[in-house]
Formats: structure tokens, C-alpha cells, sequence
């Protein structure tokens, strides 16, 4: 009988992926069993309670009456998704389509501004309303700095292609440098928009900081050092993944930690966190002080 051949390739992938498991595993588990609610210490050092997507379960998301709604409870922050059109406008949606979210169809960069402009919201009955999806000039418009606003900007490709550039003229249009901050998963975007303007205020999103390794889970698996980001200001963490070792080590380099998307103030009671990111910002403008 022929002893069947080893697929070193195979092996090793599949080893890569336990390992991967394993220690998203051992980071994610205990926070699943966490107490309930905050404690008061780590309460104190809370700055931001950031309304996620302009308050997503308040409201009808990233749409203008959310955003107003997310100030109106109390956030000091607001977050919002971007993306290009066909026609080079920044408009405010968190998907790559208009499916999910309007009554129409297909992708935002194959559709213009006034293609979009004819779309209508619908609710999660999937009801029509008469909200549109905004333009970021409108966004900046309604908000004026009555709120900081955090704008995530998707990993790059084809279809951002040249909005980094886009944005950053948008912010100097507004004189919004002091209110206005950009977070993204993609190294490349943080980089290119650092290139752009050093004074701009970046933060970093992820999804997972592998304990004890100097790797993190972002749009994919990568290297960290904070010599590597150390124009970034704050680490914006998926809360189930957020360490009080990690959380010590951001802190101990003189930068903040926030954590996402909660709703409730469950679970994070050990966690001495700088920001929360938020559908119900309602129910956290109490920890403002």
C-alpha cells in the first residue's frame, strides 16, 4: 500500500488557523462571562460615548434625524460610514450597496449623486420613509461641531480610490480639524491620510490583539507595534476582544482605548475604557460627567 503524501501547505494553513482560533478563544471567552455593568473607578476615566452609525437603535442609521437624535441623547461623539460615488461625491451609508438600507438596488460607486438622491430609506419593516441617504456636507452642516465626529473610511481599493484626498478637502472646507476624527481597519487608509495632513487625529480599528503575540486581526492578519502606529491616537477595539492587559499597555504609550458596538452597559465593568461605542447612546449619557 502507497503511504498517501503530506500536504505540508495544508498542514500548515490548518495549524495557523487552531492557533488563530485558540487565542481569539482565550480572549474573547472570559468576556463572555463578565459582571454586569461598570464599575464606578473605570466610569471616571469614560470621555466618549460615541452614538455608532449616528445612534443605529434610536434612530434610522447614518441618516440625518439619527444623527440629530444620537446628539440629543447625549453623545459627544458621532460615528459615520463613507464611501464614494460614481461621480467622486462622499456620501454617508455603512454598506457598499443601497440594498439593505433603500428602496433601490446595486453598488454606491456605480452610482451617482443624483441616482442616489432618488432613493428613500426604509425602516426595519422594510417601510418607505422620506429620509435620503446624506452626503457628507450635510453631515458636516447638521453637525458643526455641536459633536466630535468619527468617520470610518472602509479598506482601500478601486472603489475608494482617491477618497482619503476627497475627505481631507471636505474637513478643510469646514474648518472641522477640531472636531473631526477618522478611524478605519485598513493601515493603508490611516497611512495615506497621515501623509495628507500629520495633525489630523487617526484612530485604529480592531478586531482582535492576539495576547502575548504582536499580531491583531483588522482586515486581516497583521503585524502590531506601537512604534508601527504611533501617530495613532486611539485603539478602537471590538469590546468582547478588549484585554485589561491591552487596555494597561495603550494606556502606559499615553493613548486611548475604545471599545464596540454595545448597546446596554453590560459587561465591560473591568474595563477601564476611554470611549464607548454605541447604538443606544441614550443609555450611557449618565456616565458623562
Amino acid at each position: 500500500m502507497r503511504t498517501p503524501k503530506i500536504n505540508k501547505k495544508r498542514v500548515t494553513t490548518l495549524v495557523t488557523l487552531i492557533v488563530i482560533v485558540g487565542y481569539i478563544i482565550l480572549t474573547i471567552v472570559p468576556n463572555m462571562f463578565a459582571q454586569k455593568g461598570l464599575d464606578p473607578e473605570n466610569a471616571k476615566r469614560i470621555k466618549y460615548i460615541v452614538a455608532h452609525r449616528g445612534g443605529a437603535d434610536i434612530g434610522l442609521e447614518n441618516t440625518l434625524s439619527c444623527i440629530e437624535k444620537g446628539i440629543a441623547s447625549g453623545a459627544n461623539m458621532v460615528e459615520i460610514d463613507v464611501h464614494l460615488t460614481k461621480d467622486g461625491y462622499i456620501i454617508v451609508c455603512h454598506d457598499e450597496t443601497v440594498d439593505r438600507t433603500t428602496n433601490g438596488k446595486g453598488k454606491i460607486r456605480e452610482k451617482t449623486l443624483d441616482e442616489i438622491r432618488k432613493l428613500r430609506i426604509v425602516d426595519t419593516k422594510n417601510n418607505l420613509t422620506e429620509e435620503h441617504i446624506p452626503t457628507l456636507e450635510e453631515v458636516f452642516e447638521i453637525v458643526n461641531g455641536r459633536a466630535k465626529l468619527l468617520i470610518e473610511i472602509k479598506p482601500p481599493s478601486k472603489k475608494h480610490q482617491g477618497i482619503e484626498q476627497k475627505l481631507m478637502e471636505e474637513i478643510e472646507k469646514f474648518d472641522a480639524y477640531s472636531w473631526v476624527v477618522i478611524q478605519s481597519f485598513s493601515d493603508a487608509v490611516l497611512e495615506n491620510i497621515h501623509a495628507i495632513n500629520p495633525l489630523q487625529r487617526l484612530e485604529k480599528l480592531i478586531i482582535c490583539k492576539f495576547p502575548g503575540l504582536p499580531f491583531i486581526i483588522d482586515e486581516k492578519f497583521s503585524k502590531f507595534s506601537f512604534e508601527k502606529y504611533s501617530y495613532i491616537s486611539s485603539f478602537n477595539i471590538f469590546y468582547m476582544s478588549a484585554t485589561s492587559g491591552f487596555i494597561k499597555k495603550v494606556h502606559n504609550q499615553g493613548k486611548e482605548v475604545k471599545i464596540w458596538t454595545l448597546k446596554g452597559t453590560e459587561k465591560v465593568r473591568n474595563k477601564p475604557v476611554d470611549g464607548i461605542i454605541t447604538d443606544r447612546p441614550d443609555l450611557w449619557k449618565n456616565f458623562l460627567k
